[in-house]
């Protein structure tokens, strides 16, 4: 049994494949989930595009060319990146509470991916 899985997330037309561990799916989906939940509620212009999570998957092969598939770390880092540069310009909607629920995900990963590292 693989312990990865694989998010497909949709971004207006466009998708995106995101690899995970296994027991870290259901918090990407989650925390996708919530994010969109409070998106309206930011008052900054610019709010980023948020892709939906669309499917997750045990196993992935990427036939067609142009798609690629990204390390969750990597992804949740780039989250990360856009929520923190937010809060600089936000001044009416706390985003203290998503940053926290996107860096404690990113801690539990980084975690993850040394103990995975570690056992290599």
């Amino acid at each position: 049994m693989s312990n990865k899985k694989y998010a497909l997330l949709q971004r207006n037309e466009q998708l995106e494949f995101v690899e995970m561990p296994s027991t870290h799916m259901y918090q990407l989906a989650a925390l996708n989930q919530r994010l969109h939940k409070e998106l309206d509620k930011l008052t900054v212009s610019g709010i980023p595009a948020l892709p939906y999570f669309i499917a997750e998957f045990e196993g992935l092969e990427i036939i067609r060319p142009g798609y690629e598939l990204q390390h969750g770390l990597d992804y949740i880092n780039r989250l990360e990146q856009t929520f923190a540069a937010l809060q600089q310009q936000e001044k009416q909607y706390p985003l203290v509470s998503l940053l926290t629920e996107i860096r404690a995900l990113q801690a539990q990963l980084e975690q993850w991916y040394e103990e995975e590292e570690e056992l290599a």
